[in-house]
């Protein structure tokens, strides 16, 4: 994992673009994945949180299938 830090909104705007569409080849879409406004607007030396969001009870059990799957069980 990088711990890159310094980094802004803009920089993990990729990063959340990536995993946007990784999670759209298995089916799952949070509608609210995108940076967290909280941990961008700190002053700190720490990179912004991507925030997951909400999503309904489906969606959480096709994320724990996808894991599931990927980790071989």
């Amino acid at each position: 994992m990088d711990d890159t830090y310094g980094l802004t909104a803009h920089d993990i705007g990729p990063d959340i673009d990536a995993l946007r569409a990784a999670l759209a080849v298995h089916g799952i879409a949070l509608p609210s994945l995108g940076v967290d406004p909280l941990t961008l607007a700190a002053r700190t030396t720490r990179p912004p949180l991507v925030a997951l969001g909400n999503c309904d009870v489906a969606t959480a059990r096709r994320m724990a299938e996808v894991l599931r799957s990927a980790a071989g069980g």
